[in-house]
């Protein structure tokens, strides 16, 4: 730990409770104490210094994990222990891990998980662009407008936004790739409902270099020391912070 100490929600964040964003609200809260008494954002934790959450005392995890999981449908992408169908007992994995970003409890496919909270944001936060593939069944046959229009950003008017201008291409009659560099809510089944579509079957198959492959579902695999390195290449001008969306079709 640096002499001056670190913020208590990197803290948190490293020691493989929550992400930073998750971690400020458990510290509004008040679930988290410092030396016995109750943390405030912006706290630092200085060396040596006791930190718990509800009740338990926390440490740094050294070992940095990254893991992906095949999720099935009908699993919660949350850490929250209430919800029956959490990933988080569902993989149980034996350390302190939780899901980078959100996977729809309808949808399946690539889901990284990790203890590392810095990955999480610079991976994630929409201002950073990065690339996540999917694969869509929708109900009934594609037409070229559709596919078009997809492409052209979509005005989600429930959200007050339009989406980016992104890659899709028709892979079959009623199957269509489309890569997003954005992660609003249920945003993929939004944009073709807006077309008088509807899903049926949704698929993540690659976040930036980490790709699905052959791994079955409800397996799960380390992610291999290439793509961690490639991992870390691409995010490495990524910031962890919030980031300003620029451009006419990110409102």
């Amino acid at each position: 730990m640096q002499k001056d100490g670190v913020r208590i929600n990197k803290y948190l964040s490293e020691a493989g409770i929550c992400s930073r964003r998750e971690a400020d609200r458990y510290i509004q809260n008040g679930l988290i104490k410092i030396d016995g008494i109750t943390a405030r954002i912006g706290d630092r934790v200085m060396p040596g210094q006791d930190v718990t959450y509800n009740g338990r005392s926390l440490s740094k995890e050294d070992e940095m994990i990254l893991i992906a999981l095949n999720k099935p449908e009908g699993i919660v992408c949350t850490a929250e222990k209430r919800e029956k169908n959490n990933v988080i007992d569902y993989i149980n994995y034996p350390k302190r891990i939780y899901p980078v970003g959100r996977l729809d409890k309808d949808s399946k496919g690539l889901l990284l998980l990790t203890n590392n909270g810095d990955i999480v944001n610079k991976i994630m936060r929409s201002g950073n662009r990065h690339e996540k593939e999917y694969i869509v069944t929708v109900n009934r046959n594609i037409s070229d407008s559709f596919i078009r229009g997809l492409a052209g950003g979509v005005p989600l008017v429930e959200l007050g936004v339009t989406t980016r201008k992104c890659h899709v291409k028709k892979l079959s009659s009623r199957q269509f790739k489309i890569i997003l560099t954005q992660g609003y809510n249920r945003q993929i089944r939004r944009m073709c409902e807006y077309f008088g579509y509807r899903v049926v079957e949704l698929e993540r198959v690659r976040i930036m270099n980490i790709s699905l492959g052959n791994l079955e579902p409800g397996k799960y695999r380390k992610v291999t020391e290439q793509e961690y390195k490639t991992l870390q290449k691409l995010i490495e001008g990524s910031s962890n912070g919030p980031v300003k969306d620029q451009g006419r079709n990110n409102r």
